[in-house]
């Protein structure tokens, strides 16, 4: 198949597929070296090519050492994480809000998020499982317990289908967030010391001031899975546009897809959570921003979101060291400062548009 199959399906030919792939690679290396040079300190992006030289390379470029362990260990690891981050956080909104039929629908709001910060709380500061389970099991455990609740309680409620499902659903995320933000606050004030607690509090908020080569090794092969296995089913998501008995009827094996995604987007989200805390905004906004931008056929909206969602929190975080001078503000209060104006945005333009 040297060329990909056009129309109906919603594949592009290989060679214009191959120029998205360019460009949207070339997108993101400017948003990284951007997220690099930008900060207190302005490092020319030259250095920032030679310290890289340097590192991968073994090249012997002559460097101001400060420069270089500025550049290596920490804008560069911050920059990896935070497309990271975006690009997963993204992804699993849309996901969600494919699978849910509900344009609502992302991880903060469902209770995900907070499921996954209560896990790594639980773990962190409570001591549960006494050095056993990792920061990231933890949270994975919170973020099923909070998505089983929540559809629990939609389902309890009377969320059957439609409508009123959708709308269910997301009373009872919203429930279930408060519930578990409730639980998270009562182990901090139950475990944690004072200095503990101001860093698990700026935590919460999003912090990717901790971030290293370690998180990168964690980050970066959660994200690529999930997106490998969300790519994998795009046809169904596209199925499901239509609601889970019309995916039925087209062959879809529904309860496998659902329970595949939403478990990957679980993963994600709580591994991402207990790096860089819960950033809120992400998952609700940018699936939005993609769609108006690339239209609804999840073979480019998926992609388009991951990209979109990835350059966001990479600026997000060049904000958040930069808009106060001397002071690095918690990376999910800016997205919250964009993401809520942008959500009004986009609630008031479709509601123009029906």
């Amino acid at each position: 198949m040297s060329e990909a199959i056009v129309g109906a399906n919603g594949f592009q030919p290989l060679g214009r597929w191959i120029a998205s792939l360019l460009k949207a690679a070339a997108i993101l290396i400017a948003a990284a070296l951007a997220g690099i040079c930008i900060g207190e300190t302005r490092i020319p992006p030259e250095t920032v090519m030679q310290t890289l030289a340097n590192r991968l390379f073994d090249a012997s470029y002559a460097l101001d050492p400060i420069d270089e362990g500025i550049v290596w260990n920490y804008r560069l690891t911050r920059a990896i994480v935070a497309a990271c981050c975006g690009a997963g956080l993204a992804v699993s909104g849309l996901v969600l809000q494919s699978l849910l039929r509900n344009a609502l629908a992302d991880p903060y709001l469902l209770g995900i998020s907070a499921g996954a910060s209560t896990g790594a709380v639980l773990v962190s500061v409570a001591g549960l499982g006494a050095g056993a389970i990792s920061l990231s099991a933890g949270a994975f455990a919170g973020a099923l317990a909070a998505f089983g609740l929540v559809a629990a309680l939609a389902r309890l409620s009377g969320g059957n289908a439609g409508v009123q499902a959708a709308g269910q659903i997301v009373l009872a995320g919203i429930a279930g967030s408060q519930l578990f933000n409730a639980l998270t606050s009562f182990i901090i004030t139950r475990s944690a010391n004072s200095e503990q607690a101001r860093g698990i509090m700026f935590w919460l908020l999003g912090n990717l001031s901790g971030v290293r080569w370690g998180e990168v090794g964690t980050a970066v092969p959660v994200v690529c899975l999930m997106l490998v296995v969300c790519l994998a089913h795009v046809r169904a998501l596209d199925a499901f546009t239509f609601g889970a008995d019309s995916a039925a009827a087209l062959g879809v094996p529904v309860r496998r897809v659902q329970a595949a995604l939403i478990l990957v987007a679980a993963l994600a989200t709580a591994v991402l959570v207990s790096i860089v805390g819960s950033i809120g905004f992400v998952g609700l906004v940018i699936p939005h921003a993609a769609r108006f931008l690339v239209g609804v056929r999840h073979a480019r909206l998926m992609p388009a979101t991951a990209l979109i969602g990835a350059v966001f929190l990479i600026a997000a975080d060049v904000l958040s060291r930069t808009l106060i001078k001397g002071q690095v503000l918690p990376i999910g209060v800016i997205t919250a400062l964009v993401g809520a104006p942008a959500f009004a945005f986009i609630l008031i333009r479709s509601r123009r548009l029906r």
